[in-house]
């Protein structure tokens, strides 16, 4: 099954009276359950890419469709529901409340989504677990480690039950050790069967994917480990 499909993708952006485009004529199918890694220098345009697949943009022209559905029509408040409820996102600075301990931090999305007290506190406690951190449901992230914080955004990202998980350089502010830990639990919810996207310009990293997509100059320059047309 396809989950993600983007067509002809070029949104414009405008700098200083000129415009500009980030992509050019992008299209890209993305399967469910797949482990992608995104790839390429700066101004290549995996940032606009993954603003896209994550309804944080909505391109120009072109079609982009998630799961089925029509994305590149819906209104703000559409694609604020579709990004709390189908898209976990885990950032290289952790984007945690400071003043939110670990559990709080992961109710968040469920607060948004208008899910109840009671409820809340048993998935957050759950998304915690899997990821390792039960023992550290109360500390703030000033207690936390720089692993152990990047696990709270990772329970966060999946507390929802999102279609994807969208790590933009996941490991960025790591040491090598922690690294290996983080990408080791994303792996897991992968294969637990999540949809997951890694933004990274790290080879180590992207070789652990299934299917790496480089981008240059706006578009695909190459896309090893997709599988044939035709095939799901």
């Amino acid at each position: 099954m396809e989950l993600i499909e983007l067509s002809g993708i070029p949104p414009h952006y405008e700098l200083e009276g000129e415009t500009l485009k980030a992509l050019d004529g992008v299209d890209l199918s993305i399967t469910k359950g797949t482990y992608a890694a995104v790839m390429g220098p700066s101004g290549s345009g995996k940032s606009t890419l993954m603003n896209i697949i994550g309804c944080l943009d909505t391109p120009t022209d072109g079609t982009y469709q998630l799961g089925g559905r029509p994305i590149h029509g819906e209104s703000e408040d559409q694609l604020s529901r579709i990004r709390n409820q189908e898209i976990g996102f885990v950032f290289q600075t952790f984007n945690l409340l400071p003043r939110a301990d670990a559990l709080h931090n992961v109710e968040l999305p469920l607060i948004y989504a208008g899910v109840s007290a009671k409820e809340r506190r048993q998935r957050a406690e759950g998304a915690l677990a899997e990821v390792g951190l039960a023992d550290r449901m109360n500390h703030w992230p000033n207690q936390l480690s720089g692993g152990q914080r990047q696990r709270v955004a990772i329970a966060r990202a999946i507390v929802n039950r999102p279609s994807i998980i969208l790590a933009d350089e996941p490991t960025g502010n790591l040491d090598s050790k922690t690294t290996v830990e983080i990408m080791g639990v994303l792996e897991m919810l992968n294969q637990e069967g999540n949809t997951l996207i890694v933004v990274t310009h790290e080879s180590d990293i992207a070789d652990k994917a299934r299917r790496v997509i480089k981008l240059l100059d706006g578009r695909v320059a190459s896309d090893t480990g997709a599988a044939p047309v035709g095939t799901s």
